[in-house]
């Protein structure tokens, strides 16, 4: 009998197969006692597992496909820097040599020394970094255990054409199972912005994430349908629904194929609007996926991942090389550098603190800790003015929260200025320089940034998140994380209204602008400037050129005017499928 399990939409599009199930069952771990000539034996076999961890996520590393988010890089390379950590390899050597305990329990009981002190930390944030300390040991005791996870040199696994269940999956999971030709997965943990959320919809695996408790309903080998778009797993669909889903599979090639036809047509709406359409990049060589996917300019550069896993942060000359590459790249298109925004999920400190942040998204993070750091931020900020000189770059501040700090990076950029004149270095004296809109406080006083700023990008992540007092990482309320919240969006309508008024242009280059369901919404209340990464980039064009603009800005109009819930539901609906000519219409 056909049933459904509704979960969280982590990669789109459709799936039909065969499931497989990963965890048959948790890894057991038991405990032994050695006999004193075995120890040093066993400290090997414990050293080769390490080994073996690590060629693994070396593997996956080198076969990460291109325009991924550099964030999942850098989740990839924390793991690895995890491996090298004396927590877990001496630790648990010196546990097998005086305690003459097994391989597998000296690392468990070492994780559960670690876990422990995670737990006692007061900030929720911090905590759930223990699932990173899971994710390594479990790798490891995987391999000391020779169960049967995803291996870069499985070859033929017999993966191939399933739909994987997993309790939970690390990113390089997902890569290697992508290798291994699965159709799509599905967990009973994580949300929309996790990780390998993040990364399947890079791979453009169908995909869910958050169907809780869904183990035991399922069995191995049975037949489903992953609908990403609906966030629906279907169990066991009779003939007529496989036959609708393989249309569906079907219509969803064929207008990939009409997608990539477009990438050099103008970003236009139906009725003539010319819109921007920008990329978001994380590293320089993700120019390559911008350009190949038409965008018409660098929308957000983000910075900080040229600061992450290293002892100390970048100086002038690297950081200018860098920024330089992009702005000749671009070839005189404009490119959006943001300052360093480091703290939250970056998991960065302070070169002064040295110690976590309590409570890091509310904390020490992003302007914040530049304006603390300031000989590291005016190195940024001369770097950046330098690459000026190469093409039209744009800097963009973020987390602004207040014109103090405002008038502090200001100043800053004026003795910079004077600095570079002073050494006969070239850059741009009108170089623009725009603020975030990120924090409610900022989008409240939207008006006031407006008439200092050359442009302002609205960040809906963590708009979102900061609007509605929920972590969206957090697998226990991420369910809230609600982009149509009319909290939400009248921050946005009042930030791009702000923007008219002001005669300064309003960008967007959060996930909400990257999300072809909401272009049709961003696009009635006024939005004219989107960056999206530059896998999603050719889908939101084509929605733009099936919209008409004037007629869905009075809908949004109704929409924001309503209060009942259900008639709001049926409003963003209707917007979001207010298409122009069938023939013109968008993937499914």
């Amino acid at each position: 009998m056909t049933f459904a399990l509704q979960g969280l939409c982590a990669g789109k599009g459709i799936a039909i197969g065969r499931l497989y199930l990963a965890d048959k069952g948790q890894l057991e771990v038991t405990e032994y006692t050695l006999n004193a000539p075995e120890v040093e034996s066993e400290v090997e076999r414990f050293r080769q597992a390490l080994d073996t961890a690590r060629s693994e996520l070396l593997s996956v590393r080198q076969h990460i496909p291109p325009g991924t988010p550099a964030e999942i890089a850098a989740f990839l390379e924390a793991h690895l820097l995890m491996l090298e950590d004396s927590a877990l390899t001496r630790a648990p050597e010196e546990l097998i040599r005086e305690r003459r305990w097994n391989a597998e329990w000296a690392l468990k009981v070492q994780r559960d020394s670690l876990a422990a002190v995670f737990e006692e930390m007061d900030d929720p944030y911090l905590r759930t970094r223990r699932d990173d300390v899971d994710h390594v040991v479990g790798r490891i005791q995987r391999i000391l255990l020779r169960h049967d996870r995803p291996r870069p040199d499985a070859g033929d696994s017999g993966l191939a054409g399933t739909v994987v269940f997993a309790r939970d999956l690390t990113p390089a999971d997902a890569v290697l199972l992508q290798q291994q030709g699965i159709l799509g997965f599905v967990t009973e943990l994580g949300g929309p912005t996790s990780h390998t959320a993040i990364l399947a919809r890079s791979l453009r695996l169908p995909a869910l994430v958050g169907l809780h408790q869904a183990r035991s309903y399922l069995r191995e080998n049975d037949l489903v349908v992953i609908d990403g778009r609906a966030g629906v797993l279907l169990v066991d669909p009779d003939p007529r629904l496989v036959r609708f889903y393989q249309g569906r599979q079907r219509d969803i090639q064929r207008h990939r194929t009409a997608r990539q036809k477009i990438a050099s047509a103008p970003a236009r709406t139906a009725d003539g609007q010319d819109i921007s359409l920008r990329a978001n990049i994380e590293l320089p060589e993700d120019v390559q996926s911008a350009r190949r996917a038409g965008a018409a300019g660098v929308g957000l550069y983000r910075t900080e991942y040229l600061f992450m896993n290293r002892q100390t942060p970048p100086g002038e000359e690297e950081q200018y090389e860098a920024y330089a590459s992009v702005a000749r790249a671009m070839r005189g298109a404009p490119v959006t550098i943001r300052t360093l925004d480091m703290g939250a999920d970056k998991g960065f400190l302070s070169p002064r603190e040295g110690r976590p942040s309590p409570n890091p998204a509310l904390g020490l993070r992003a302007i914040r800790l530049c304006l603390r750091e300031p000989a590291m931020f005016r190195d940024q900020l001369r770097a950046i003015l330098r690459a000026s000189a190469h093409g039209a770059v744009r800097l963009l501040v973020p987390m602004i929260s207040g014109l103090q700090e405002l008038q502090q990076v200001l100043a800053l950029l004026a003795e910079v200025r004077l600095s570079l004149e002073r050494e006969s270095l070239p850059f741009d004296p009108a170089m623009p320089i725009g603020a975030m809109i990120e924090v409610p406080a900022s989008a409240v006083c939207a008006d006031l940034f407006a008439r200092r700023m050359d442009f302002l990008s609205i960040g809906t992540n963590d708009l979102i998140q900061y609007t509605l007092a929920i972590d969206r990482v957090d697998d226990e309320v991420n369910y809230l994380y609600d982009p149509l919240n009319p909290a939400v969006l009248r921050l946005i309508q009042q930030t791009l209204r702000a923007g008219r008024r002001a005669g300064v242009p309003v960008a967007m280059c959060g996930e909400m602008a990257g999300n072809p369901r909401y272009t049709r919404l961003l696009l009635g209340l006024g939005l004219r400037e989107f960056s999206v990464p530059p896998n999603a980039l050719l889908e939101v064009k084509q929605v733009l050129a099936a919209s008409d603009a004037q007629r869905l800005a009075a809908m949004v109009r109704r929409l924001m005017r309503t209060s009942a819930l259900e008639a709001r539901a049926e409003l963003a609906e209707a917007i979001n499928n207010a298409s122009v000519p069938q023939s013109t219409a968008p993937a499914p």
